[in-house]
């Protein structure tokens, strides 16, 4: 095996072997409701899947890893509640209509790659700035220890009243906020979005769409000075956006590098000549 995982204590065994058939690489996260168009009052299922292009496998629910998992929505905020180890690893019951904003914020998981493996994903993730910076310091051909961790949420929208609404912040390190309702768009339209990190709009992230329909096609931009971007979405559908966040630690600790990965998804409806 090309790399090593340290689990703090004695994480799930599944979760391990869930990251070790990614691929060496946990990929992309992202949180899948049971439906993103739930009747007020439904119990939804919440999957946690790690993958990509919107292929993925399961992650059991594991207390350990669970910094916060919650459902935030008109009535306020509630823990979403679960059976260790379980897939779905969450349930929540929709209360009263509106637009709903479900949260996962997992703790940091550590992971060695070899060097060709996280210059490949570098790239991929449009992480330019650090790749630059390794071949600065001499260590495009070593190594890397990195810290990651998830910052994961999905929109759901209970009735007719959730198209009044907006998506609020849940306060996570990395957050990808929708600054419009996607409940309200259709196919071929704009949706503008916010990425913050430690609550301060930050600038040249790349963001990507990508949808489940058509996971082979996505969109991309970079976040301006004001941590904005505005994508262009061309299928009906559920929605995966993402970005990826990385920082240098100080030297001497047990990692190198911290990633912090953002996901949100979404649904939007067909063409509007269609509707």
């Amino acid at each position: 095996m090309s790399f090593t995982l340290r689990l703090r204590g004695t994480a799930l065994g599944a979760l391990f072997f869930v990251l070790v058939a990614s691929g060496a690489r946990a990929h992309d996260f992202w949180i899948e409701p049971s439906s993103f168009t739930p009747k007020p009052g439904d119990a939804v299922t919440l999957r946690l899947l790690v993958g990509e292009r919107f292929a993925g496998d399961a992650v059991p629910r594991s207390a350990e890893m669970i910094a916060r998992f919650v459902a935030a929505g008109p009535a306020g905020e509630a823990a979403v509640r679960g059976r260790e180890g379980g897939d779905p690893a969450g349930f929540a019951l929709l209360g009263a209509p509106g637009l709903y904003v479900i949260g996962y914020r997992s703790k940091p998981l550590s992971i060695e790659l070899e060097a060709g493996k996280f210059e490949s994903y570098l790239q991929t993730e449009g992480l330019d700035a650090i790749s630059s910076l390794r071949a600065a310091r001499g260590e495009s051909e070593k190594p890397a220890r990195e810290r990651y961790s998830r910052c994961a949420r999905s929109l759901l929208a209970a009735g007719p009243e959730a198209l009044g609404q907006a998506d609020t912040p849940l306060g996570f390190t990395l957050e990808l906020v929708a600054e419009k309702n996607p409940y309200t768009l259709a196919a071929g339209d704009e949706l503008p979005l916010r990425l913050t990190y430690d609550g301060a709009p930050i600038a040249g992230v790349l963001v990507t769409a990508i949808s489940q329909a058509n996971p082979g096609a996505s969109v991309a931009a970079r976040t301006d000075a004001a941590g904005r971007v505005s994508l262009r979405l061309a299928t009906a559908g559920v929605w995966l956006a993402k970005a990826v966040h990385m920082i240098a630690l100080p030297r001497g600790g047990d990692a190198e590098w911290e990633s912090l990965w953002a996901s949100l998804t979404f649904a939007i409806g067909a063409p509007r000549a269609a509707q």
